[in-house]
């Protein structure tokens, strides 16, 4: 009741501050054009260098050296080109006439504090870029990595690596980026409220001002598109798509780069047995997964990428069910007693996490929490708020259901990096794979594109052969969005949302 409650006043206060929007712009004679954006994920900071859920870039706030382009290839942005000739020494122009929103000019300095600043704030981004030295000199960087490392400028489009200015010290409620929108306010949890910024280097953008707010609840962001309350929402629930369409909302379901997946916890007395792995993975019903829990608006998942990247392998057929999962438990030496599965004469008890802010994830661990019973099974699900700070302060779980993007920059070695290297931002398992980490070193370190991919489809059977995760399904992004809403793109790498093309009719 407690948290129904707290869903309820979210989205009052949101309404509340639309509302008030609105009537700020009517009372000063001119509505100009406005739009509010109702996101899943909420954020108590919108510090670009610090925030998980990429808000600054998301919004329009801030922007990167490097974008990804819809067709998963580098685009330049705020660098306008870049070479190296032995993938570990980079040289990066910056773009001429691009201003902060606060005036000054963005030259190579500005660039390299703000890399500085991300790099000794967030190890993650310092894990990732493995900077060695930048030296500015006018709009030329050059950058040193600490080892030959020819996927690096992918990691600058990472949104962690957005460029502010580093002198503006308010950077976890009004950072001062270089986007197409300046930061109005911001209320941690409920709305960031941007006005246009009229000096943008790309040209004006055709909104005055839009909200991009947050709300976990699938229904109340329903509530919010239907009353008019918001104007695009991500990820309604699907089981109200076909009432929605009825209504004139618009609706895309594009296919994206996230998996669901679940994440074994190796140092668990149960996950660290390689078949044990296998007999949770056979539990699976993918297929009904995707036609029941996600009405069709997914694919099953064979491993983390989607089958047409260059970088996914042909893998074997597994054995699933409830016979192959029993099969399977009983080559890790349980046995069922009395209608229970045990290991050593004690009751098998598995504790499950999940979360609630991608609303599938604790269906999924409520169908394996039944499959699990038929073999005798106890699954305890608990569901936590923020799942990423949960698994890196607690190692009191079996395994989690879990989402994430897998190759939000159209390279394999983003995620293995993430989730299998010993120090990656991603690995909650604790994986230490001597064979698996050498292979990804020297993926890092090669620069040929076809040897790139055959040495990731080599990582990648290791990491199916021995069930080092479990991988579910790759759900599209599905987007309503009302009637007067144009120039709308539903960007599969989910970093763009709020665009200086972006418009609505008054």
């Amino acid at each position: 009741m407690l948290q129904y409650g707290k869903r309820i006043w979210i989205l009052l206060v949101i309404l509340l501050l639309v509302g008030c929007s609105q009537s700020s712009s009517e009372e000063g004679g001119k509505s100009g054009k406005e739009l509010t954006v109702l996101f899943n994920f909420p954020t108590s900071t919108i510090d670009p260098h610090l925030d998980s859920n990429y808000t600054v870039v998301r919004a329009g706030v801030g922007e990167t050296l490097v974008k990804i382009s819809e067709e998963l290839e580098l685009e330049p942005w705020l660098a306008e080109k870049w070479e190296s000739k032995d993938g570990q020494n980079w040289t990066f122009q910056i773009r001429e006439g691009v201003t902060f929103h606060n005036g000054k000019k963005v030259d190579a300095r500005a660039v390299k504090e703000s890399l500085e600043r991300a790099s000794k704030d967030n190890p993650a981004v310092k894990a990732a870029l493995k900077i060695r030295k930048m030296e500015a000199d006018g709009q030329r960087l050059t950058i040193q990595t600490e080892e030959v490392f020819p996927q690096f400028p992918s990691e600058l489009v990472h949104p962690n690596t957005a460029i502010i200015d580093v002198a503006e010290k308010d950077f976890d409620k009004k950072p001062v980026g270089t986007g197409p929108f300046k930061v109005a306010s911001f209320e941690p949890g409920v709305a960031l409220n941007v006005e246009r910024f009229e000096k943008y280097w790309d040209g004006k953008a055709k909104l005055d001002k839009a909200t991009f707010a947050f709300n976990e609840d699938a229904n109340a962001r329903q509530m919010a598109l239907r009353s008019g309350d918001a104007d695009i929402v991500f990820r309604p629930p699907v089981e109200n798509l076909e009432q929605l369409k009825a209504e004139k909302a618009k609706i895309e379901s594009v296919p994206g780069l996230r998996t669901h997946q679940l994440i074994f916890n190796m140092d668990s007395p149960y996950m660290k047995e390689e078949n044990v792995r296998k007999a949770v993975d056979a539990l699976m019903d993918r297929k009904e997964i995707v036609e029941h829990i996600l009405n069709g608006h997914a694919v099953v998942a064979k491993g983390p990428f989607l089958a047409d990247f260059p970088f996914a392998p042909s893998y074997e057929e597994k054995k699933s069910g409830i016979e192959a999962a029993e099969q399977y438990f009983t080559q890790a030496g349980f046995q069922i007693q009395n209608g229970k599965l045990a290991k050593d004469g004690k009751p098998v008890r598995f504790k499950v996490l999940t979360y609630s802010s991608r609303p599938e994830l604790p269906l999924i661990a409520q169908i394996l929490q039944a499959k699990a019973k038929e073999l005798g099974i106890e699954m305890e699900i608990q569901q936590v708020e923020n799942i990423d700070e949960y698994l890196a302060a607690n190692d009191d779980w079996d395994f989690t259901t879990y989402s994430s993007l897998t190759a939000p920059r159209g390279d394999a070695a983003y995620f293995l990096n993430a989730a299998f290297m010993p120090d990656g931002a991603l690995n909650y398992a604790n994986i230490n794979h001597p064979k698996l980490t050498a292979i990804i070193h020297q993926l890092n370190k090669t620069v040929e594109a076809n040897e790139r991919n055959k040495l990731a489809k080599e990582a990648l059977k290791i990491i199916d052969k021995e069930m080092l995760r479990s991988f579910i399904v790759h759900p599209n992004i599905i987007v309503a969005y009302r009637d007067g809403v144009k120039n709308w793109v539903t960007s599969k790498s989910e970093y763009y949302i709020l665009t200086k093309e972006l418009d609505v009719e008054k």
